[in-house]
């Protein structure tokens, strides 16, 4: 049975949430001046929406191993 994914509101909370991740996915949404940024860890899989002007801070922050961009 899959869960649906948990949207985060808090960066903070992200960053800590990617200490656990196995992967974090980056999509940007151009369109919408917006990247999303995924989260999969063993049991759920966590969403942040992060205006892409903040992205590239943001992603020297995040502690995930893996880091994959999605064009």
């Amino acid at each position: 049975m899959m869960s649906t994914p948990k949207e985060i509101a808090d960066p903070e909370e992200f960053i800590k949430i990617s200490e656990h991740a196995l992967e974090c996915r980056v999509i940007k949404l151009e369109d919408k001046g917006l990247a999303k940024v995924k989260a999969r860890t063993r049991r759920y899989l966590y969403t942040i929406k992060i205006p892409l002007n903040n992205l590239d801070e943001f992603l020297k922050k995040l502690k995930c191993q893996n880091i994959k961009l999605i064009e």
